[in-house]
């Protein structure tokens, strides 16, 4: 197998040094377009680096649009992510571990919308319980995810992103605590809730 790396046009809309986003992984930079030889095959390879995670990712450039590499999200889907954030929080009365796998699912999925409704379901102000340990670690992950891509987008360090998050959380709790004292009244039923009971 032989490895060649060389300057190349942009391939299916991403070019070398361009941030993007691999669904599973988050946010990486594209660091390389190489080319390989694989049982007599060319393979062209976008060569992706996440360099919080210490990892390297080499993507096939054909299969750029089967395995969800996107560009970074625009500026008014990160507006529209905050927003998301700042809402109430959506609570499924499923038992845990279908949740669980249902946000898992949203936080691979590498859309930024998906992404923020997990970090606002998740999201524990100081007033509320405790999170359970699984609980806690996926709004970790989704919370990771969110950061990196709204810092990439804005070209802001993560902890600024973080504070801006943080900022919009607050916004959110805020409005926790307005529903706790005035009762819900709301005509929808989630199917999900019909099926627990």
């Amino acid at each position: 197998m032989t490895t060649t790396t060389k300057k190349v046009l942009p391939r299916h809309g991403f070019k070398n040094g361009e941030f993007v986003v691999y669904p599973t992984h988050g946010v990486g930079r594209i660091v390389a377009i190489e080319e390989q030889e694989v049982a007599g095959f060319k393979l062209e390879l976008f060569v992706i680096a996440f360099d919080k995670d210490k990892m390297t990712l080499r993507v096939p450039t054909a299969k750029v649009t089967s395995v969800g590499m996107r560009k970074l999200a625009e500026p008014e889907t990160v507006a529209k992510s905050l927003e998301t954030v700042s809402g109430r929080p959506r609570i499924k009365r499923t038992m845990w571990s279908r949740r669980a796998q249902e946000y898992e699912a949203k936080i691979n999925s590498g859309d930024l919308i998906q992404i923020a409704e997990v970090v606002r379901d998740l999201h524990r102000s100081e007033s509320q319980p405790e999170q359970s340990y699984s609980e806690r670690q996926l709004y970790e992950a989704a919370l990771d995810r969110f950061v990196r891509e709204i810092a990439a987008v804005n070209s802001s360090s993560e902890p600024e992103a973080l504070k801006l998050v943080e900022l919009q959380l607050g916004k959110a709790g805020k409005r926790a605590k307005a529903a706790e004292i005035e009762p819900e009244i709301d005509g929808e039923v989630d199917e999900e809730q019909d099926e627990a009971a």
